[in-house]
């Protein structure tokens, strides 16, 4: 409405930086990536976002969708994040131990809109499946 400012919830705003983990049907399986210590990665996420003092969090969900990239991460923005331009960022093939480290730099470094992605990251940039509610990369 004209002359109304619009005021932001307080949760919204200090939202941090947010690593989404799918652990659906394909991802974080043994089965279908044998080798691969998905528990480690996880604790090794949670750990890592306990450490940071809220600066990031670390979130599962069921299936995102492009079970033939699997393991698949979305890391979101935060609120400053958002506000500088940042849009959610979808990750596949996230899964040696290189990889988990450079997702947590991010993380730490503020995450799509506020900070670069490492370069060799960049690489494993997915396109959101159609009708994926957190659209667009960074």
């Amino acid at each position: 409405m004209p002359g109304q400012r619009a005021v932001a919830i307080s949760a919204a705003a200090r939202r941090p930086c947010t690593l989404v983990v799918c652990r659906g049907c394909c991802c974080g399986d043994a089965r279908k990536h044998p080798g691969f210590d998905h528990a480690w990665q996880l604790d090794r996420l949670r750990a890592a976002a306990a450490a940071s003092d809220g600066g990031f969090a670390v979130r599962t969900t069921d299936c995102l969708g492009p079970c033939d990239q699997a393991n698949v991460v979305v890391v979101q923005p935060s609120a400053a994040g958002r506000r500088a331009g940042g849009r959610a960022t979808w990750v596949g093939f996230a899964m040696d131990d290189d990889c988990t480290e450079e997702l947590i730099g991010w993380a730490v470094a503020g995450g799509p809109g506020v900070a670069e992605p490492p370069l060799t990251l960049e690489l494993q940039f997915i396109a959101p499946p159609r009708g994926a509610r957190t659209r667009g990369r960074r």
